[in-house]
This record gives C-alpha cells, structure tokens and sequence, in this order.
C-alpha cells in the first residue's frame, strides 16, 4: 500500500507522524511518500522539499513566497500523479493541501484523497466546506461535533479523537516534587500562559500582569507560573520584568528540562490564564481549571464578532456543551474582570472540574489513540 502525505505545519507533523505509526500497525507493508517534518520523517517519510516552506502565515508573509508555494503546489501535484498512491491524506494547511488536490482530482479522480483536521466551519466562514465537494473524498475530524457539518456538505467525516488525549501528563509525584521546588506546598499555583506568537504576548502581557498583581491582592501567598514558548522567551522575559509581581519564568532557552517542567506545572497549577486557543485543552488533559482571556485589534474583534457562529471560543465550553469556562475578549479584556474571575474558580472549581472530565471523555480519552484511530478510517476510505 503507497500513501502519499503533505502536513505544513509542526501540528500536522504530528498529526502525520501518529497516522503514519497507527498505518504501519494495521498495514505492516504500507510505503509513504509526500512531505513532512522530524516526526513523520522518523517513521519512513523522505519529504520531496522542507516542511518549513509551507509554515507561513498572513498576507504579509505569504505575498514574497506565493510564486514559490505555486510551484510547490504544482510540484507536489505532478509527483502524486506520476506514481499515484492508495491514497493521499492532506493534514491542516488547506491553502495549499487543497489547491494540490484539487489539481490531482482533475487529472486521476481515481486517487482518493482523505484530508485530516475539519475546517472550523462550525465557528465562522460555513462555506468554507465548498471548496473540498469533489475535491476530498473523506475528512478525519478531531472534535466530536465536526461530521455532521461536513455530512451535509457531501463529505464523508469520521471523529478520530484529539491528540491531546494521547499526550502524556506529568505524575502526582511530579507535581508535588514542582510545587516543593516554588515553595508553593501548601500555596496555589497560578498558570499565566499569554500565547506563544509575538502579536498575542505582546497585546496580553501587560493585562495579564495587571490580572496577576490584582489577584496577588487577595492570594498573596500565590506562585504565579510562566511557562515560556521558545520563539517568545526573550520577549516574555523582557514584558514581566515591570510586572506587580515577578513570575517564576521556565524557559526553554535557558532551562535543560523546561518541557518536563511546564509539564509538572500544569499538573501542579490550581488555576489558569490562558489566551485563547487549543492551550485549554491542554489543560483540561491537566484538570486544571481557567480563565480565559484575548485582546485584539478593535476593528478585527468587530469583524470577527459579526462573522461569529458561536457564543464561545473555549474548546472546553464547546466540547463539554457548557459555559463554564470564563472568558474575556477584545473590549472586556480587562484586569479587574479577570482577576475577579480567577478568584471565583478558585473559590469553587466543581463546576470547571466536572465540564473537564467531560471535555476529555468525548475527546476520546481512555480509548484507542487518535493515530489509529485515523489510520482505520484511512483504509476504510481506501476501500469504501
């Protein structure tokens, strides 16, 4: 069996890495071609081109590659239909995974295609589904409420389960031995996670250090937690270091075991801040409760809050089919609120706790990994 796979982004490698093993499992023999990143080269993949050259994002950063990307697009297309495969799975990245197999469909509609990761049509843009009729035979959908919005469409979906169920979290012991580290045994530890892009870091830091010294006002004896992401770090250090009260930093580019430290914190932490995004999954996987919290542009928060299907953006609100979690967006981004908010978790989590639970359940912890998961649909979309 020949499967031909392009992820192009560091998510999708991961994606792609997780179905390639779960494919190998059920179909020792199976031979892949395509392109990806480190994890799925590490199980058998030679990528035509670096993964790297598809990782841009906005208008700005695409406008000086698009000639490139344009070739790559042809590119990749030509290799697919010179030795076409069993199949060829697209992972996220749609700008350019649909434009490949759109022109692959024109020369062999023979060459089924499955692409992994829904489009968020159940959030905004709806017609976005459009462009896959005819052009994907099988979508593989990481959210449990995903298949009917692609089933009306015509498409084929299958939930497979989020890989954040399949990632491991740090012990109790763990745990304890980081809270022993801070000092914080009998104190509450408090995550500030204000995003991993400079745009994000740079709107949030200082509300969210505002939110930190306003909650130290009723918690004084609070840790407040920073786990930094590597291509922020410098910054992260440089916007905390005026806060009212200085977090404990774990920095990737200084630190010899910051990913088994921000593990333990985040199964350490009693509570969260967290900018929006997948991150409170993350830490649902944690059981650990948050609040939520984005500041953007004025004009782009109005433009996405008319084009918005939803009353949420917190993947745990949605998923558990809840509100529970608190959030503060665009306008009402404001420290007071927030800090009020992460007193009110604090005080009572049940709630939070319960949707959590919930949360993980319908992601699919406790059954198969998502990886085979996405492997079985893959060969039953082979051969329907």
């Amino acid at each position: 069996m020949k499967v031909f796979l392009i992820a192009g982004e560091p998510s999708g490698d991961r994606l792609g890495g997780a179905l390639m093993a779960g494919l190998r499992e059920l179909e020792p023999d199976v031979g892949f071609a395509g392109v990806g990143g480190p994890q799925m080269q590490a199980l058998g993949l030679r990528s035509n081109f670096p993964m790297e050259e598809l990782s841009v994002m906005g208008l700005t950063e695409i406008l000086p590659k698009y000639f490139a990307l344009k070739r790559r697009i042809a590119e990749t297309a030509r290799a697919i239909l010179a030795d076409p495969p069993d199949v060829v799975v697209t992972i996220d990245s749609p700008d350019f995974c649909l434009r490949v197999a759109r022109l692959v469909k024109a020369e062999n509609p023979a060459i089924r295609t499955v692409h992994y990761v829904a489009p968020s049509v159940w959030a905004w843009r709806p017609k976005r589904v459009n462009r896959m009729v005819g052009v994907i035979d099988h979508v593989l959908a990481l959210l449990p409420f995903e298949p009917p919005y692609m089933e009306r469409a015509g498409i084929p979906c299958t939930f497979v389960g989020h890989p954040v169920v399949a990632e491991p979290v740090a012990t109790q012991a763990q745990a304890e031995a980081f809270r022993r580290s801070i000092g914080a045994e009998a104190a509450p530890i408090v995550l500030c996670l204000p995003g991993s892009r400079r745009g994000e870091v740079s709107r949030l830091a200082d509300v969210f250090g505002q939110a930190m010294g306003a909650l130290i006002q009723s918690h004084p004896d609070a840790k407040i937690v920073l786990p930094c992401a590597t291509p922020v770090a410098g910054l992260v250090r440089d916007l905390t270091a005026d806060w009212p009260i200085a977090p404990i930093l774990i920095d990737p580019t200084t630190h010899p075991d910051a990913a088994q430290t921000k593990a333990a914190a985040f199964a350490a932490a009693d509570i969260a801040l967290a900018a929006s995004g997948t991150v409170s999954l993350e830490l649902a996987a944690n059981a650990t409760p948050m609040v939520v919290a984005y500041r953007m542009k004025w004009l782009t928060h109005q433009i996405i809050k008319s084009m918005a299907l939803i009353d949420t953006v917190t993947l745990v609100n949605l998923v558990s089919d809840t509100r529970v979690v608190p959030e503060y967006l665009g306008p009402d981004c404001q420290a007071a609120g927030i800090a009020a908010a992460l007193s009110r978790v604090l005080a009572d989590p049940t709630a939070q706790n319960d949707a959590m639970r919930k949360t993980m359940d319908r992601l699919g912890q406790g059954g198969d990994r998502p990886g085979l998961r996405a492997a079985r649909a893959v060969l039953a979309a082979v051969n329907p």
